[in-house]
């Protein structure tokens, strides 16, 4: 009986929910940078739909123009 009452409590128990961050364009930049290992040239904010995605322009170390999209929802 008391096995029972205690897998009715699991059941009840709600799921954990994991809610996504929105990140800034300063972090974005960040990890953009972390990525290349280049210099930030531009960055702007795109909105697709909902979604904010932050399209940062790179010069890479060996002098190529690299962009690279960051998911503002992380």
């Amino acid at each position: 009986m008391a096995l029972a009452i205690l897998l009715g409590l699991c059941v009840c128990l709600p799921a954990r929910q994991v809610t996504a961050r929105e990140i800034g364009v300063q972090e974005a930049i960040a990890q953009a940078q972390q990525q290349t290992h280049g210099k930030v040239l531009s960055a702007q904010t795109l909105r697709l739909g909902k979604r904010k995605i932050y399209r940062i322009k790179i010069l890479t170390p060996d002098g190529q123009v690299r962009i690279v999209q960051i998911p503002a929802e992380q």
